[in-house]
């Protein structure tokens, strides 16, 4: 893939004779509406299928959270397809110049085929789920053999919408062609996009995200590890200057929204043994309160963007861990207490196959806390480890605010 610098205006005008992107208006290609679609649907699909296992158990290969998965994966890879084939067998010279060559034959741009892969990957995943589900009966974890097939085909997907956001967005800057109205669908396309992807990475590794997690150092370290890697390149390469801000908006409104409406639908366990009978749905875990670091991350990003990488990395990683630790920790209290069992925050959903009078259902046992100095210890293997991810994610998002194609 061709790329080129948007800050450096002499590679600017050396650049626009070789890559030729043409004269016409930027437009949003139809696609994108599609896979930002798609990605919602994924979500939505996601973690309903996670509510059904802890409420009703087995599914079948076409329950409904997964008619909803596979409308995800099916809505953008055929659109996509179609992009694709109409550029290569239809499309004009300026078109094909404009897009990636792939498989030999076939030419579209570098989101299309993310969104092409994706969709292969995740149909590929359900004969394999239904089969694996046959032979080993329900998981015991998220990432079974098949569902981590599945995972990296919607993480591809959306990954495909925020790619192609952002190859519109920067095309608008070589050209100079400042449209309002199409910025203003970016900056919602990809906070929308990103804020998905934030949602499934959550999701994927949520057994390190639970309530009972919250005063271990695991999870101050496995979110370190995952989320600067994500919200720093959302912040360099969005279309609005808070990009880490508005996809952990997306992020913790549709998760939060997940808790608040799944419960109302009746369920009922149909495997045994059914410890806590229960007659609805039980919810998925309340969000993260990642919008407090995403926050003092694009500040940085605002006021610190010509400083050394390194400095710059250790920022991010600092803001990110201490902001994350002071306002989760206290939070984990509050969703042990009194105060969170109720319909907003979800806490009294419960496994039915768990005993609903477990002596640590809300309380932390003494082997989910670290204390004194293993936490201090462990908070500095998770700043070691958040500035190794905020340096790999300042390198990512200068590739993507690179992207034209």
């Amino acid at each position: 893939m061709e790329t080129i610098s948007l800050t450096n205006p002499s590679l600017i005008k050396d650049s626009k004779a070789k890559v030729n992107l043409g004269e016409k208006a930027i437009r949003l290609p139809t696609y994108l509406y599609a896979t930002v679609l798609a990605s919602f649907s994924i979500m939505i699909g996601l973690v309903w299928d996670i509510s059904w296992h802890m409420s009703i158990g087995r599914d079948g290969l076409f329950s409904a959270p997964h008619l909803a998965i596979y409308f995800g994966g099916v809505l953008a890879g055929v659109f996509s397809g179609i992009r694709v084939l109409k550029v290569t067998f239809a499309g004009t010279e300026q078109e094909k110049k404009d897009s990636l060559s792939f498989w030999g034959f076939f030419k579209g741009s570098l989101g299309a085929l993310f969104c092409i892969w994706g969709a292969f990957a995740m149909l590929t995943s359900a004969p394999f789920d239904d089969w694996w589900h046959n032979t080993y009966g329900l998981d015991v974890t998220i990432l079974s053999p098949p569902h981590t097939i599945l995972a990296l085909g919607m993480i591809t997907i959306q990954f495909g919408a925020m790619i192609t956001v952002l190859s519109v967005k920067n095309r608008m800057i070589l050209q100079n062609q400042v449209n309002p109205r199409i910025e203003k669908r970016l900056r919602l396309f990809f906070a929308l996009s990103s804020g998905f992807v934030l949602c499934m990475v959550f999701t994927i590794a949520s057994q390190y995200f639970g309530r009972h997690e919250m005063h271990n150092a695991s999870f101050y370290q496995v979110a370190s590890l995952l989320f600067p890697l994500l919200l720093v390149a959302f912040s360099m390469a969005a279309p609005s200057k808070w990009g880490a801000t508005l996809a952990a908006i997306v992020y913790t409104i549709f998760m939060a929204v997940m808790v608040w409406v799944l419960p109302l639908f009746p369920a009922e366990p149909l495997l045994g043994p059914v410890l806590n009978p229960i007659t609805n749905f039980q919810s998925f875990n309340f969000p993260l309160l990642l919008i407090v670091p995403a926050i003092g991350i694009d500040i940085i990003t605002q006021r610190f963007e010509n400083k050394n990488v390194w400095l710059r990395s250790l920022l991010y990683a600092t803001v990110f861990l201490f902001s994350l630790f002071i306002v989760q920790y206290p939070f984990g209290d509050f969703l042990m207490s009194d105060w969170s069992r109720n319909w907003f925050f979800g806490t009294e959903s419960w496994y039915f196959g768990s005993n609903p009078d477990h002596p640590y259902r809300y309380a932390y046992a003494p082997w989910m806390e670290t204390t004194g100095l293993d936490m201090v210890k462990g908070l500095a293997i998770a700043l070691g480890v958040a500035l190794i991810s905020s340096r790999l994610s300042i390198r990512w998002g200068r590739w993507m605010q690179r992207i034209l194609r």
